[in-house]
Formats: C-alpha cells, sequence, structure tokens
C-alpha cells in the first residue's frame, strides 16, 4: 500500500523538517512547470531528502535544487518496494537529473519461449514480463547470432515461428541441414525435447561443467540400453561444447559465477563495461554507455546496478565494482530476491578479484576514448558551407529507385531531421507509369508524386551522378520554380581507378566534390543514401516475393483471388502451404477437400518435377 504526498510550496528546510516522515520511500523533485526532474529512493526519506538540501555548490545536485520547485513523496512499505517503484518511476520519466541507463531494448537478447511445449530460441530486443527465459543482453547483433548458431549446431531446437508446434508429414529443409529434430513430425518426444532446453539453458547460463557432466552420463545411458545412434550424437554435442569452452579464457580459478564492472568517465558521459564470467571462464562482455550529466562513481554504478538487474537477466551470486556503494547491502538483498539466491556486491582491493575489476575499467576507458562528435547545429553549417547552400539544410531526403529488369520497380525516400532517421517522413511509391528499363523516367515519376505530397525538405539526396542530378532538378524546377529546393547526387567511389572517397555532385559544378573519407558531412550524405537504397531494396523484394506467391498459387486449379488470400493469411508463407497437409488446409476459411487435393497434388506433382 502506497500513500502519496505532494508539496507545492518552495523547498524550505524547517518547514520539510517537521513534515517530511522517517520513513521508507521515493521523493520526486519537480520543476516550476511540474516535470519530473530527479527521482531517488530512501530508507529514511527525512534524512535523505534532508542531505540534498544540504549539499555544496557545484556538484549536479545543487543545479538540480536550483531548477526544483516542488516535492512529491511516495511512501513504501519497506525498502525492497522502494527500489522496484524507483527503477518504474525513472524509465517513466526519464529525469534530467538522474543517471539514466540506455534502454536494454537497444540490445539483442535470446529468448527461449518456455510457456510453449516445445520451446523456441529467437532473437529480440526488448525484454518482456512474461514466462519466457532471456539471456544477454549481447553486445552487438553479430555476438548473438554467432551464439545462435553454436547453439542451432549443437542443441538443433525447432526453428519454426509459429507458437504452435505444426504438424507435418515431412520434415523442413532445417531437419535436413542438421539445425532441427524436427519435433513437427514426431521425432523427437517432448520428453526428450524439454532435456535439451535444459541443455541450451546450462550453456546460455555458462555452466559448462555441470551441462558436460549431464551429456556424459546420458551418452553412458544410450550405451547402456543400446541406443548407438543417440549416444553417437550426444558425443558429438560433447566435442562441441569443449571446443566452445577451449575459445572461453580461463580468468578466475575459483570457478565462480561473477559479473565484473569497469567504469570509465569522461566530462559529458560514462561508459561501463560487464565482463560475465561463469564457472571461472569469461564467455563475454557487454558495454553502455550513459549520457548526460556527470555524475559521481558511485552514483552512476549504483544507478547502473539498479537498472540493469531487475530485468530478466541472470544475475550471477557476485558482482564485482570499481567502487564501494553506500546501499550495497540493501540493493544486494533487493536482487536476492529477484533471483531467488544470495547475491553479493563487493569492491576488492587487491588480489584476483581486484586485477578483474581493473581489466573491465580498462576497456571502459578504451571504449571512452573516441573522436569528438559533432552537434546537429554544426553538421548542419559544415553541410551548408560544403554543398554551398543558400539555406541550412535541417531536413534532408533521400530517394533511391529498384528495380529487376524493369519488373516490380519501386522508389523509397527516407527523412532525416538534424542528422538523425525521422521515420514519419519515410515513404515507398510503386513504380506505376513507367515501363522496361528506364531509371531516369522511374525517378522522374518518383519525384513528381512526392511534390505532390507538399512540405518539402531542405535539400534533396538521389542516389546517382550528374544525369540523376539533373532530372530530379528539372522535374522540381517545372513544378515549383524558384521555390524548388536543391538537390545533390552521390556516387560511389570508383575504386579500380583508385577513388577513395564517394564523389558529390552538386548542381552548377563540372566535376564532383573532393572530400576526405572521413569528412562529417560526407558521412551523413552517404548514411542516408545507404538507409534510402536499404528501404528500396526490402521493398523490391517483398512485392517480388509477393508476386512469386500469388503466381504460383494462381497455377492451382481452385484457387482464384478470395481463397488465395485467406491461405496467405492463414500460412503467412508459401513453403508453409507447401508443407501443409490435407487436414492443415481444410481448416483454412473457403477451402473444400477436393480443393485441398487440388493443392497438394499440385506440391507434391513439383518436388518430383524437380527430383526428376
Amino acid at each position: 500500500m502506497t500513500e502519496t504526498r505532494p508539496y507545492q510550496h518552495e523547498l524550505d528546510q524547517d518547514l520539510l523538517n517537521r513534515v517530511l516522515p522517517a520513513a521508507p520511500g521515493v521523493y520526486l523533485f519537480k520543476d516550476q512547470e511540474g516535470r519530473v526532474i530527479y527521482v531517488g529512493k530512501a530508507k529514511d526519506l527525512k534524512k535523505r531528502v534532508l542531505s540534498h538540501l544540504r549539499s555544496g555548490a557545484g556538484n549536479k545536485t545543487f543545479y538540480m535544487l536550483r531548477r526544483a520547485k516542488g516535492l512529491d513523496l511516495i511512501l513504501t512499505s519497506n525498502e525492497k518496494e522502494a527500489f522496484i517503484l524507483e527503477n518504474t518511476l525513472i524509465k517513466r520519466h526519464k529525469p534530467r537529473y538522474n543517471i539514466v541507463l540506455r534502454d536494454d531494448s537497444q540490445y539483442p537478447c535470446l529468448r527461449l519461449s518456455l510457456d510453449e511445449p516445445f520451446p523456441r530460441l529467437t532473437i529480440v530486443r526488448r525484454i518482456r514480463k512474461d514466462k519466457a527465459r532471456y539471456f544477454g543482453p549481447f553486445s552487438s547483433a553479430s555476438a548473438v547470432r554467432s551464439t545462435l548458431r553454436v547453439i542451432d549446431r549443437i542443441f538443433q531446437l525447432r526453428k519454426c515461428k509459429t507458437r504452435e508446434l505444426p504438424r507435418r508429414k515431412r520434415p523442413c529443409l532445417n531437419h535436413q541441414l542438421d539445425r532441427c529434430l524436427a519435433p513437427c513430425t514426431g521425432n523427437v518426444s517432448q520428453e526428450e525435447y524439454q532435456k535439451l532446453v535444459r541443455q541450451v539453458i546450462m550453456f546460455l547460463e555458462g555452466k559448462s561443467n555441470e551441462l558436460l557432466s549431464h551429456l556424459t552420463q546420458e551418452m553412458e545411458e544410450a550405451s547402456r540400453t543400446l541406443e548407438f545412434e543417440r549416444a553417437a550424437r550426444i558425443r558429438d554435442q560433447i566435442e562441441s561444447v569443449k571446443k566452445t569452452i577451449e575459445r572461453q579464457h580461463a580468468v578466475s580459478p575459483g570457478m565462480e559465477d561473477q559479473d565484473v564492472i569497469g567504469l570509465a568517465q569522461a566530462e559529458e558521459s560514462s561508459r561501463l563495461v560487464v565482463m560475465h564470467i561463469r564457472e571461472g571462464r569469461l564467455i563475454g562482455t557487454a558495454n553502455y554507455r550513459i549520457k548526460g550529466p556527470g555524475g559521481t562513481p558511485q552514483e552512476v554504478v549504483e544507478a547502473f546496478i539498479k537498472q540493469h538487474y531487475c530485468a530478466h537477466v541472470f544475475i550471477p551470486r557476485e558482482i564485482l565494482v570499481p567502487v564501494s556503494i553506500e546501499e550495497a547491502g540493501a540493493i544486494a538483498s533487493w536482487l536476492s530476491g529477484i533471483a531467488g539466491k544470495r547475491i553479493s556486491i563487493t569492491a576488492p582491493r587487491r588480489g584476483t578479484k581486484k586485477r578483474l575489476v581493473d581489466m573491465a575499467c580498462s576497456n571502459a576507458r578504451g571504449l571512452l576514448v573516441e573522436p569528438k562528435s559533432i552537434d546537429s547545429e554544426q553538421l548542419s553549417r559544415a553541410l551548408k558551407e560544403t554543398l554551398r547552400l543558400e539555406k541550412t539544410p535541417v531536413r534532408i531526403e533521400g530517394l533511391d529507385i529498384s528495380t529487376l529488369y524493369g519488373g516490380e520497380a519501386v522508389a523509397s525516400l527516407v527523412s532525416f531531421v538534424n542528422g538523425e532517421p525521422e521515420k514519419s517522413g519515410y515513404r515507398n511509391f510503386r513504380i506505376r507509369r513507367v515501363a522496361g528499363m528506364d531509371d531516369y523516367a522511374m525517378l522522374a515519376e518518383a519525384v513528381a508524386r512526392r511534390v505532390e505530397h507538399g512540405s518539402l525538405p531542405d535539400l534533396f539526396l538521389v542516389d546517382g551522378g550528374k544525369g540523376q542530378l539533373a532530372v530530379v532538378e528539372g522535374i522540381l524546377r517545372k513544378r515549383l520554380g524558384e521555390e524548388a529546393p536543391p538537390v545533390v547526387g552521390i556516387a560511389k567511389a570508383a575504386r579500380r581507378k583508385g577513388e577513395r572517397a564517394d564523389k558529390i555532385y552538386i548542381s552548377g559544378r563540372k566535376n564532383p566534390l573532393s572530400l576526405k573519407s572521413g569528412d562529417p558531412a560526407l558521412m551523413l550524405l552517404m548514411r542516408i543514401r545507404d538507409e534510402a537504397h536499404r528501404r528500396a531494396v526490402l521493398y523490391h523484394r517483398k512485392l517480388r516475393k509477393t508476386k512469386m506467391t500469388t503466381s504460383l498459387l494462381d497455377q492451382i486449379p481452385g484457387i482464384g483471388p478470395k481463397r488465395k488470400r485467406a491461405l496467405l493469411r492463414h500460412f503467412k508463407a508459401l513453403e508453409a502451404i507447401y508443407r501443409a497437409s490435407e487436414e492443415e488446409l481444410l481448416e483454412v476459411p473457403g477451402i473444400t477437400s477436393r480443393v485441398a487435393k487440388e493443392i497438394v497434388q499440385f506440391f507434391n506433382k513439383s518436388n518430383h518435377e524437380k527430383d526428376g
């Protein structure tokens, strides 16, 4: 049970000393407009809030209190409840003077769907409060994909994207590639599959020795019962796990499960590196960047631990930190309740553990030494000068065409504001008025249709050289006259000719601009060009796939537009229709037993023709 007590008057120390309760809870400092600018948690609200008011000048708290005009209190039953509420309020309000960890959804994780009879492992970027197990976050998409490939090779969990296990007569291609045990065809029982799931959990938690012990027992049991094929498969799993362990570094002789946190700070940001040690071996690292107002090392590390470990991540028994934390005991007690085991938070002063913390801090310092970033205003001014523009280009739109021999031609347009993508300004156009291979005509159609939407950017960027530049400029001047925005073309460097940087074409200049490969203005234009190209290619592939699917279904007797839509809506993909049995096809609205037989016979015939 919580209670809210608002104080909207000036923050007078004598008055607050009389009215503040000596109880656990959360406090929220607010500015003149009522915006939350700081959220804190306290075991004793009276002592904690008054300690803020007595802080010396020159630190972050001093500047926060200069803006603070109001204070809200939320009383909680105990300190653990205050931890949870503090974290929730920081995520909701993102207060200016709090240290806010970048959202874990930005980092890839592995999700194991334990709420399904035959769980599957997928890559996600958002941790949800569900019945699944999450592992990570991983430092990069390549790291998580590499881990998933190893698990696919060793454990062969199912790859089906559907929540319910599909029932098939024939296994999919993944089974033929030894990447799936094909539970959809009954090749493996639910009990056997669940054993694999437990092994995957041990593998992802870094419990390699425990996993090897389990696998060895299973192999011996399979040999005793004369299941030699199963024993051979488990033997191969053991060898693969051992090879994976060999690539990991032994860093702790005590065989502990630890997270080692390293910290490095600069004026405008902090870098944290977390080394994940499982059973004494370093299995991976993750790094985090915290922007915004600086805090003391103790504040940064404490904020990170509270915001990071409350998510659905594995919490090791020991967390090593570079500085002592005032509330380490209380935080450890709270995390112990979450993890269901005793958690300790320690700042080692000597020995192996201190060397591990120093290693993590060294990694953090290496990440902190980065080229000084250029802000959006500086970048816009640099673009204006480089491209000889009359107006500072705050909003830039990039345009690209994608087609295959003139078929399913599309144009995609992306929008960037102050150097960052503005997804609401993205557009896709299907080219309708141009037949055959005529890139210039396609480009002209796309620009003309973009003008009809209004609200034009400060600058158009087109992928191409002088020809593409002339086409876009011609359409804009014809439609808008003197009000037409400027256009810039960007063409890839000809490496065979020794060119190192992409070429920039501007109106009224015969030769392209020569910019250094690391020029910020060039890097931004390349980023916009690449984003437009990526989106155009994805849209083109989507249309081609849809056309190929629908054209194949058109060849089946009894399949018209209505049934075609129903099949695609039900099965999502052509491969699923190809694998479906007559019974599964009959579940689709409008599909009769006769049509279901026609579909199965059609795909069986196609399969035999391929084999022949």
